[in-house]
């Protein structure tokens, strides 16, 4: 069913394995949660939105896939996970890498092309490989593996769950349901997030995709919690739960989120009428939860993450 409740009541959750990096971009020490959850998606926002303009002023090549307006999904469960977990995402993974490592400066210069970036330059938007955390633009290839990673900590007993996020265009994979037939047979710590931002590339959900998402999964018998929200702390408390629920025991379970891109799918390629992206900007993650701040600090957190990330393309453009 998606989500009509209102928002939980606040309560205090904090990381277990806080994001690395400057504390500008990733939360000050006693920060307010409001306040911690708002930097670390305008962290996100702002490095993509870079991002873009660097590759219009001709600095980057190739291409890259942003994440606006899906960067409370990333906040939200990266809240909950620890050190020993491990994150697996697509060609859309920068928000989910950003939330869970704070490296700005890493993944900007892997995007460069630069030695200091987290694959040596190598890998570039789509591919990167760090510890806890793997990305590949294959559609559904990464499924897999994530379940692989969910067996091995199984067998070791570390007590860690892997997640992996997937979005709508990537159900229509074989891999997700050869992958989800045997998690749910091992009982899997495994956590599916399917981010179902509503358009595959320039083709409506409802144009290529029968049935139901969630009936996809629960025909595999694994329980599916569906949520229409953009507000963090929702998203947070959902998370949560579902995280809680893998760590107990009880096998592979699929976190499903409505969202909304807000820019094209890749560069330029967006066909979508301009009067839904115009609605959606009304509702986004940082308007629905920067409403909670108050307008001086939520200015003072705009104007930290703005220098701190300066600094950041400053750094990256002067490395070999």
């Amino acid at each position: 069913m998606v989500s009509t409740a209102s928002p939980p009541a606040r309560t205090a959750l904090r990381p277990t394995a806080p994001a690395a990096g400057d504390e500008r971009l990733t939360g000050r020490l006693g920060e307010p949660e409001d306040h911690r959850l708002y930097r670390r998606m305008r962290f996100i926002r702002r490095f993509e939105e870079t991002l873009l303009a660097l590759f219009e002023e001709g600095v980057l090549n190739g291409t890259t896939h942003a994440c606006i307006g899906q960067e409370a999904d990333a906040v939200a469960v990266m809240e909950h996970l620890g050190d020993v977990d491990h994150v697996f995402s697509n060609h859309r993974c920068h928000g989910h890498y950003l939330a869970r490592t704070g490296d700005a400066l890493g993944l900007l210069a892997e995007i460069m092309g630069k030695e200091a970036g987290v694959c040596r330059g190598k890998g570039g938007s789509q591919h990167i490989c760090a510890p806890g955390f793997k990305s590949n633009g294959v559609q559904g290839g990464i499924v897999p593996a994530a379940a692989g990673i969910a067996m091995a900590g199984q067998l070791d007993g570390s007590g860690m769950v892997s997640v992996v996020f997937i979005g709508d265009g990537t159900l229509g994979e074989g891999a997700v349901y050869e992958t989800m037939n045997m998690a749910s047979l091992w009982r899997l710590p495994l956590l599916v997030v399917c981010e179902d931002n509503r358009w595959a590339q320039s083709t409506p959900v409802e144009a290529n995709l029968a049935g139901g998402m969630a009936a996809r999964f629960e025909a595999f018998d694994v329980p599916v919690r569906e949520i229409d929200s953009t507000d963090v702390l929702e998203l947070s408390e959902a998370a949560r739960a579902e995280l809680d629920a893998v760590r107990a025991g009880g096998g592979p379970r699929v976190l499903l989120i409505h969202t909304y891109r807000l820019c094209h799918h890749s560069k330029s390629d967006d066909e979508r009428p301009a009067e839904e992206i115009a609605a959606h900007w009304l509702v986004e993650p940082l308007v629905v939860h920067g409403r909670r701040l108050a307008d001086a600090d939520r200015r003072a957190i705009d104007d930290e993450v703005e220098l701190a990330l300066a600094e950041v393309v400053a750094t990256a453009r002067n490395l070999p």
